[in-house]
């Protein structure tokens, strides 16, 4: 009698914010050939997938030391960066995805991108652990899509911070965290986590979820208000020379608008964008110099601009 196949599980993906998923040291992986694999967070998720969210801020296509393709990227939210690649392990659709994204990326158009992952990490020889996303699904997501997905990021990442915090309270095992109101799913991160980071400071994630939130709240905001039209077939003349200022500082504005995701937008990212819409180099570093001496922009650090509320 032919013993019956195992059965493989598709993993749930978890929603987080990328300062938790980045900050992971810890994995696991199962003894059979296709256990999955894990990503252990030090809020004691236990991650297989994750669904994650951002900016698209660099996609690059790079060839690898066998002489295959696959495409590099970054994807920042308020909390940080989340490193992702497509390979040709990748399914059809993905790459079909992705080698479009990436000419919407070149043209520098501003990209808010929704994706679900698997969870991957790497050592280095040094012993250092870096962790990263294999795509499997994704899409281009409006400014309100975002914000609600950063509201639920927020809501989950505040989830988990309280069953970390019932555990430190309770005997590390299973009988007495289950006994704590510690759900299911999350005992056998936490009790991994706790034996491998230690004691942590969780303030970060704190202030990771508020300022998410706060960007939530203006990009809800921001998404019923409808960019401004701009006519860029026909160079200005002289005379209109005024109304061109005004088209670049609406440009200005609407760019960081989409790109801030709390930090600001870089001098270079912001000419970048501009130059896809029709602005010179010169145009734009003389406007946002401008900008800033009237005081609608301001630079939390040497660069980096933000809209002055």
């Amino acid at each position: 009698m032919m013993t019956p196949s195992r059965q493989i599980q598709r993993q749930p993906a978890w929603i987080m914010l990328a300062s938790e998923f980045g900050e992971s040291t810890l994995n696991e992986k199962g003894s059979g050939e296709f256990d999955p694999t894990f990503v252990i967070t030090k809020l004691g998720a236990k991650v297989n997938r994750v669904t994650v969210s951002g900016l698209v801020e660099r996609l690059e296509l790079r060839e690898t030391s066998n002489g295959s393709q696959m495409y590099q990227g970054q994807l920042r939210d308020p909390s940080g960066l989340h490193y992702f690649s497509v390979g040709e392990y990748a399914s059809e659709s993905m790459r079909e995805f992705v080698v479009q994204l990436l000419d919407k990326v070149d043209s520098g158009e501003p990209i808010l991108l929704c994706m679900t992952a698997k969870a991957r990490w790497y050592q280095t020889d040094e012993g250092a652990v870096y962790t990263s996303l294999r795509p499997e699904e994704a899409a281009i997501v409006s400014r309100e899509r975002y914000a609600s997905w950063l509201v639920r990021a927020c809501a989950a990442t505040l989830e988990r911070l309280d069953q970390h915090q019932k555990s430190l309270n309770c005997e590390p095992t299973k009988e007495a965290m289950l006994s704590a109101g510690i759900r299911p799913e999350m005992v056998d991160g936490l009790m991994s986590a706790q034996t491998h980071y230690g004691q942590i400071d969780t303030e970060g994630y704190r202030l990771n979820v508020m300022q998410a939130l706060d960007i939530a709240e203006g990009k809800m905001a921001a998404a019923t208000t409808a960019p401004p039209t701009l006519n860029l077939s026909e160079p200005a003349s002289d005379e209109d020379s005024g109304d061109g200022d005004d088209d670049l500082r609406a440009v200005i504005l609407e760019c960081i608008q989409a790109m801030d995701n709390g930090e600001g937008v870089d001098f270079e990212s912001l000419v970048r964008n501009l130059a896809a819409r029709g602005f010179t180099r010169e145009q734009s570093e003389a406007e946002l110099d401008t900008m800033s001496d009237e005081g609608l922009l301001h630079e939390p650090r040497f660069g980096w601009f933000k809209i002055v509320a």
